[in-house]
């Protein structure tokens, strides 16, 4: 079926084997691939595009139990499959418009009598594919991240794809209510079998109508709906959905409004007692009936507030300023005069310094071993992974940048010295790393291991108790060259990696610039070039991609420091064609929990990961800040946000309540998640998986380890950007902020910063800067005549 923009074919049963935009010049399949599926041995034709179940009065029902009836006509294809209880039918239209696919779902009861329908989710899949290929053409042209909004009457899906290049791809409610977007994950790792790359996998989504739980399933998250509904005799329900391809963010929500979705301008986050800007407009047929608030006291009552009357409507839309005094997510929630339904998810916390203090306390004081722990001098979990060592970075890093506490950073240093030197290094030798996975090594841990002594020689002297800064900084040298020279390992494992980009971008210009003001010239000119040599041969291979390849086929762990790495030395041209790759990887979405760099492997599902979205928003705030380009800005703000929430203690629509200072590593975005709907909107560390065996059991000891063994090396990344760092920017006219809020006064923009260590002010738009001295926290600024100034006495800084 087929008319002047889009191509559509059916399997034999009725699901849709191919959609493709005929203006697409890569002729992507934008739905899973059954003759993928058989090539790679996955058994999932049960959940290609148009498969579904339904539970009708506790009885079970797939459309693989009945043979569909296909029937064509000009631009219109129905497949009907007739149950005891009930017809479903879908309608694919092509005949509606040129530029989109209607797509009808109906479900009409079949009897005389009421029916109940406790589970209803029907099968979206799209082409979220990473291919067990290393060919960067199908991972980045014919893949798609997909990024869901959810909402009660305009649930939206934007696959997006990888290359960033359009025409992608929209799905929008027209008619019906959706209750969530659920997701399986089917995935095949190597890691333990000494395979580079070693990971493929697909994720399926789902469209959720109703329940799509296990029975009395119940979890925290009372955002999202997990009720069924009742059908009266011979009733039909419809659920419609137009496809439509669109060109990038800003396109995706016009096409929306068009089909009568809102349109929002909000921010993730917003900050207890801070004023916080919500606007949206409506299309002009539609206006404003009701709004509300809705969110979880400290008690978990959820409560709910009017906020029609904050609301004011002006030429361009509706806008309020408000003020939310307790920490939890929110839900904004509009009514329209046609009845329907939409909403924001907000995210409200505290002042991010609480969780930059307690978290560095309790990585201090609960999870150091010391020397009479089990593992002596070592920081809990215990892991072979150098991810694991990036907690130290963190309480360096804020340990640097507020009041020192010796008693912390002195624990690092024992650490460093009594664990980190002996466990990695044969003999504490840098020149022979340990084996200790089996028949190999990671280069990887070697970065974090770096990054710990670069950063604990930035201490004075007087702070230190076993070795001189020098010390710290030469061990620091030594362990890059490590990192990055092919010619000093034995293994081809060992050369491949030392090639490949890491989390080293954050820190390889202070390490050299410190090498070369301490006087250490041989190992600086050493570090200087091998760094020169890789940068330079990343940007030459920027064509093919090549760096998004890590462990896994592909990976934001490769184009995440790829981007950042050749922004931050000088490859300007490569790092946008990177940048590209990470746009397409940070989603857009109602819910500032799904707005988080794309990634799947830890939960099996659309998630956030701490340590990789975090690092992936720090090398896009690196693109950022070479490029001035806005949209990088604004993803990685997005990202942040999210990578926030692991941390967050006042967050209560998930199961896992975190204690002060504590942390989750993954948290689920999808409800549910098919694999372990346990996981569905939770946060956990991976060694929940352990009980499922297979390569968990391997990675992880037991299922109670702690869950937040990979975390830290995202909050040192976090507080080097938005830890310190607010920005202007202008967008429709208007100046806008990220990383804090406005206030017009009649002196001018008051601006206050949501970084705990508020340092710098930047807007780049009209060259305008602002940097403190000496470090000294100013935590608002005044914005007015083009130029910066202090509040207290107005004096000109930027």
């Amino acid at each position: 079926m087929e008319n002047q923009n889009y191509m559509i074919e059916f399997c034999p049963n009725g699901n849709v084997s191919k959609l493709i935009l005929k203006n697409d010049p890569y002729k992507m399949n934008w739905v899973v691939d059954e003759n993928y599926l058989e090539i790679v041995h996955y058994d999932d034709k049960d959940k290609l595009f148009g498969n579904f179940s339904i539970t009708i009065n506790d009885k079970k029902y797939t459309n693989h139990e009945t043979q569909g009836k296909l029937s064509e006509s000009a631009g219109l294809t129905t497949v009907t499959y007739d149950f005891d209880e009930v017809a479903v039918m879908f309608h694919y239209d092509l005949s509606k418009s040129e530029d989109s696919l209607r797509w009808t779902i109906q479900l009409v009861n079949r009897t005389s009598s009421e029916v109940y329908i406790s589970d209803f989710s029907v099968w979206s899949s799209f082409a979220y594919v990473m291919y067990r290929m290393n060919d960067l053409n199908m991972q980045t042209r014919h893949s798609t991240a997909v990024f869901p909004s959810i909402s009660k009457s305009f649930t939206k899906l934007a696959c997006v794809r990888r290359s960033n290049t359009a025409p992608h791809l929209g799905i929008y409610q027209l008619n019906g209510e959706t209750n969530s977007v659920g997701t399986y994950c089917e995935y095949k790792n190597l890691f333990f079998e000494n395979a580079s790359p070693s990971l493929d996998g697909i994720l399926f989504h789902q469209l959720v109508f109703a329940g799509g739980y296990p029975e009395d399933f119940t979890n925290s998250d009372w955002i999202y709906c997990k009720d069924g509904f009742s059908m009266k005799a011979n009733e039909t329900k419809d659920w419609q959905f137009v496809l439509e391809a669109f060109d990038d963010q800003e396109d995706f929500y016009e096409v929306g409004k068009k089909h009568g979705h809102p349109v929002y301008n909000f921010e993730p986050l917003a900050i207890t007692n801070q004023p916080y800007d919500f606007s949206f407009s409506l299309p002009s047929n539609r206006s404003l009936k009701d709004a509300y608030v809705e969110y979880k006291s400290e008690n978990d009552v959820v409560k709910v507030q009017n906020i029609m009357s904050t609301i004011h409507k002006n030429e361009s839309g509706y806008q309020a300023t408000l003020l939310f005094e307790e920490p939890s997510e929110l839900k904004v929630s509009i009514e329209l005069d046609n009845g329907k339904m939409d909403s924001v998810i907000v995210n409200v916390m505290k002042p991010i310094q609480n969780i930059i203090a307690n978290r560095a306390k309790y990585v201090s004081n609960v999870l150091y071993s010391g020397p009479d722990g089990e593992t002596p001098f070592s920081y809990t979990p215990i892991s072979n992974q150098g991810e694991s060592l990036g907690k130290l970075s963190f309480v360096l890093k804020k340990n640097l940048l507020g009041t020192t506490d010796q008693s912390e950073v002195q624990k690092v240093e024992e650490s460093c010295v009594n664990y980190i030197r002996p466990k990695w290094f044969i003999n504490g030798d840098f020149t022979k790393p340990a084996f200790l996975y089996g028949d190999f090594y990671r280069c990887m841990d070697f970065e974090y291991i770096g990054h710990v002594f670069y950063l604990l020689s930035q201490f004075d002297q007087s702070i230190l108790k076993y070795n001189s800064p020098d010390t710290y900084l030469e061990w620091a040298a030594d362990v890059f060259t490590l990192r990055v020279n092919p010619d000093l390992h034995h293994t081809e494992r060992g050369k491949e990696e030392a090639q490949m980009l890491g989390t080293f971008f954050l820190y390889i210009n202070g390490l050299l610039d410190e090498l070369k003001r301490r006087g250490l010239t041989d190992k600086y000119d050493e570090i200087n070039a091998l760094w020169s040599d890789i940068a330079t041969n990343v940007a030459n291979e920027s064509n093919s991609f090549k760096a998004a390849v890590t462990e896994h086929f592909y990976d934001n762990a490769g184009f995440g420091p790829a981007a950042g790495a050749l922004a931050s030395s000088g490859h300007i041209e490569a790092a946008k064609k990177y940048g590209e790759l990470l746009i397409a990887n940070i989603g857009f979405s109602n819910d500032f929990r799904a707005q988080n760099p794309d990634r799947w492997w830890e939960a099996l599902s659309y998630m956030i990961h701490s340590l990789w979205g975090g690092l992936t928003a720090a090398a896009t705030l690196k693109v950022y800040e070479k490029l001035h380009d806005p949209r990088y800005l604004k993803a990685a703000y997005r990202a942040t946000v999210g990578i926030l929430y692991c941390y967050d203690t006042d967050a209560k629509a998930t199961d896992k309540r975190l204690t002060t200072g504590e942390a989750a590593s993954t948290y689920s975005v999808a409800g549910p998640n098919v694999n372990r709907p346990d996981l569905s909107r939770n946060r956990f560390g991976q060694s929940t998986f352990y009980r499922d065996g297979g390569i968990f059991s391997k990675l992880f000891n037991k299922e109670e380890e702690t869950s937040d063994w990979d975390m830290g090396e995202e909050l040192a990344a976090y507080l080097d950007g938005f830890g310190q760092k607010t920005f202007l920017y202008v967008e429709n006219n208007q100046i806008k902020v990220i990383n804090g809020c406005i206030e017009h006064t009649e002196q001018g923009l008051l601006i206050h910063s949501y970084a705990p260590y508020p340092t710098e002010y930047h807007f780049y738009d009209v060259d305008s800067h602002f940097i403190s001295k000496n470090g000294e926290l100013v935590s608002e600024i005044l914005y007015a005549d083009g130029r910066f100034q202090l509040v207290k006495n107005e004096q000109e800084v930027g």
